[in-house]
């Protein structure tokens, strides 16, 4: 099933604004607007919050907005500019999230996730990832999901919320209690529907389509029906020539498994012949499929290292061969190296006596195009005394950072992921517990060392100034070992909450 994502930026960066205002120094509370020609009327086509707050909406004239605002600073638009900005967008979410997007002008992007939200880690995150990086670089961003351009375009910028995900199949319930103005019709066409009583879509889709056809031509029911899935909305993906890229169109479509394996196979051939002669090698790759209905099957893989031995690319596309649906055929196919790096020509082992190099970077291509790179990773050390703090994660094959973990006092191999609390029973100040309760089970402790005291960071955070762990290491009767810790000294109310915790598993 097709899922796209709709992405609207409702409001300008205001430091962007500022600079395109021709005003050198404006007031820090000034609302700022950006004005364009419609015709003969100069209407304004983005603001920031300030004017938001005021009152002052997108598409009003500017000669009614200066009367209810007075001191509002204006700037001239610039649509080639405008344009420009959204196609980097494109290209940006292009290389991050899909191979199939394109600019939504005036104010978003348009993006086909099918099948490419579990390299995110889902649909919620691959939203929130896309928001934050925009909140990042300070541009504020809403994402919808839904099974249409057009439904994903109506809940970004009508339901108000940062992300949303419309499950497969609620297409129709989400838009009946939506504006006219969703459904993307023009202004004259939504006024003239306002006329007849019109308000909401679901008060369109309980017409006759004849009648409204009639008055108002195909326009109306040709919206309803991309909204709501019934025709196809293909979205167009936009491309960069500086882009590696190969293709092959075929005279009569092709859909048996082998023979799109085989022009894969290709495929692949010649565009690492491309790579090498750039000195490249490419680290994320799309293979997209045009069919023969007008629509688009893509497969996104992706490598730890640099790569382009067509073998490797083969086999990383062949595992998911099966995720593509030919239909009646596909008639174009499409190998992108979407980024790439260079790779640098490297001596092979030619002696007996050379120890060959392990190289597991194949193993994890495989793993990571199966399972999602957010999920591939492995622990470095990190220096912190707080032992929770001392560990961080990296992508596999990142170079070592040359870090371990110092100190004479065995740390245990599995650490939990938080401190968890535990009923215990204790000779105050510094010795170790006599039994302990965790997760129900109440363990006799046999044998015990320490304690070993770990102070707050109060460098980083002024709460951890006096914040104190005394850690013990205990074997309870069963051969178990356990690392505990009690927050505070046992002395003063302000070194901790003098309560237990386990804190990770020896053996």
């Amino acid at each position: 099933m097709t899922r796209v994502v709709s992405l609207f930026l409702p409001r300008w960066p205001t430091d962007r604004l500022r600079r395109k205002s021709g005003d050198a120094s404006p007031p820090a509370d000034a609302p700022l607007v950006m004005a364009g020609r419609t015709g003969r009327r100069r209407l304004i086509t983005a603001l920031d919050a300030n004017a938001e707050r005021l009152g002052v909406p997108i598409g009003m004239a500017v000669t009614k907005a200066q009367a209810l605002v007075p001191g509002l600073v204006i700037a001239d638009s610039d649509p080639t500019a405008e344009t420009d900005g959204l196609n980097k967008l494109a290209l940006w979410a292009l290389q991050r999230v899909s191979p199939v997007v394109m600019a939504d002008p005036p104010d978003g992007l348009v993006i086909d996730t099918t099948g490419a939200d579990h390299l995110h880690g889902g649909e919620d995150a691959m939203l929130a990832d896309m928001i934050r990086r925009f909140a990042a670089a300070a541009v504020e961003a809403r994402a919808a999901v839904a099974d249409t351009w057009g439904a994903a375009h109506a809940a970004a910028r009508f339901l108000a919320r940062p992300a949303i995900v419309i499950p497969p199949r609620e297409t129709e319930a989400m838009l009946r209690t939506l504006p006219l103005s969703a459904l993307r019709l023009d202004p004259g066409t939504v006024s003239d529907l306002h006329t007849l009583g019109f308000e909401t879509i679901g008060e369109l889709l309980d017409q006759p389509r004849a009648p409204l056809t009639l008055r108002f031509g195909p326009e109306v029911v040709r919206r309803l029906d991309q909204a709501l899935g019934r025709i196809a909305e293909p979205v167009d993906p936009i491309r960069s020539p500086e882009l590696v890229e190969v293709r092959k169109a075929f005279a009569e479509p092709i859909g048996a498994p082998e023979t799109i394996s085989r022009y894969i196979a290709k495929l692949a051939d010649a565009l690492c012949h491309e790579l090498e002669r750039r000195g490249l090698g490419a680290r994320r790759l799309d293979l997209l499929f045009h069919r023969v209905d007008n629509t688009m099957q893509f497969i996104r893989v992706g490598t730890a290292q640099p790569v382009r031995d067509p073998r490797r690319l083969v086999r990383l596309f062949r595992d998911r061969l099966e995720t593509v649906d030919p239909g009646f055929g596909i008639e174009i196919m499409v190998l992108v190296a979407i980024h790439a790096e260079p790779l640098r020509e490297k001596q092979t082992i030619s002696s007996l006596i050379e120890e060959p190099e392990s190289d597991v970077s194949d193993l994890v291509d495989v793993l990571a195009n199966r399972v999602g790179e957010h999920r591939l990773c492995r622990f470095v050390p990190v220096q912190s005394d707080v032992p929770e703090r001392s560990v961080a994660r990296i992508a596999p094959l990142a170079p070592e950072t040359g870090l371990t973990w110092d100190g004479d006092w065995p740390r245990p191999p599995r650490l939990l992921p938080r401190p968890e609390p535990v009923e215990t029973m204790a000779l105050l100040p510094d010795h170790p517990p006599v039994w302990f309760t965790w997760r129900g089970v109440r363990r006799r402790i046999r044998r015990a060392d320490g304690p070993e005291r770990v102070r707050g960071e109060w460098w980083k955070r002024d709460a951890e100034l006096t914040a104190v762990r005394d850690y013990f290491r205990v074997e309870d009767d069963t051969g178990e070992r356990y690392w505990l810790f009690r927050s505070g000294d046992g002395e003063h109310e302000d070194s901790g909450s003098h309560r237990w915790f386990i804190h990770g598993i020896f053996g």
